[in-house]
């Protein structure tokens, strides 16, 4: 048996089971959906296991699978918002919301679960990662094998999609001259301010900004609320359901018994 199909045995992929179930909920936020992507995963792992090169861990190789399996069934759906009608709102100055709405919103989870539901499935993966299961930027620009900045807006617009399908149509109002740079140019400075890894004089100006801007706080506070709220979401105590486990165990010793050229000794 060669080193890598080795990786492959029914012990090494079953163990990848719950970790596997796990990821594939807190992206879908359906048990229903996640359990299918599972075994699909493990069925298209199985079909190209000669792809994987080991350069990356078998559960993040699984991972992604898992996650492209997701991003082709999302496609499929037509009640997502969409982002450039979102970007457009958040360009404009006298957009804001009733942050207090937004809160209350968010803080009633089947409300957080539908909005998210709203967000594109690319943007919610994100939020959800970062924002619930504390994975970096980076992990979720390799997951998605986009680059570093393209990763970060993506988070950007994600967090800006959630506050605004919370808000579920909020007035706009007008704004104060004077107030210290654009809104927009504080706007889209707010995901990295919330972080804290904005450079020191940026910052300074977005925190003057939101001083003195009447429209900006508003949204500010409702992207902490939600963030907060969207941490909350993640559960370390999920479990793969027992029959989910079992289905995944048939399968993967079924394929590990049937010989084939990649299972035989070299």
């Amino acid at each position: 048996m060669t080193e890598r199909s080795a990786e492959f045995g029914a012990t090494q992929l079953a163990e990848h089971g719950p970790a596997l179930y796990r990821f594939a909920l807190s992206i879908t936020r359906d048990p229903h959906l996640a359990a299918d992507l599972v075994q699909d995963t493990y069925l298209r792992a199985i079909e190209k296991q000669d792809q994987f090169r080991g350069e990356a861990s078998l559960l993040a190789w699984l991972r992604r699978i898992l996650h492209n399996l997701a991003v082709d069934r999302a496609r499929r759906s037509t009640h997502e918002i969409v982002v450039e009608d979102v970007e457009k709102d958040w360009r404009d100055d006298a957009y804001t919301v009733d942050p207090a709405q937004v809160a209350e919103r968010a803080q009633a989870r089947e409300e957080l679960e539908d909005s998210l539901v709203h967000l594109p499935f690319i943007y919610r993966t994100a939020v959800i990662l970062h924002d619930a299961e504390a994975w970096t930027v980076r992990e979720i620009a390799e997951l998605q094998d986009i680059t570093l900045p393209a990763a970060k807006q993506r988070l950007r617009r994600g967090r800006m999609m959630l506050v605004t399908a919370l808000a579920d149509g909020a007035e706009r109002r007008a704004i104060l001259k004077g107030v210290p740079m654009r809104c927009w140019d504080a706007r889209q400075h707010i995901s990295d301010y919330l972080d804290g890894v904005l450079e020191h004089d940026t910052a300074n100006m977005v925190e003057a900004h939101l001083a003195t801007c009447p429209t900006c706080p508003p949204l500010y506070a409702a992207l902490v609320d939600t963030h907060s709220h969207v941490e909350a979401l993640r559960d370390p105590n999920t479990v793969i359901p027992p029959e989910l486990e079992r289905q995944i165990r048939a399968l993967i010793y079924e394929a590990d018994s049937d010989p084939s050229p990649t299972a035989e000794s070299t």
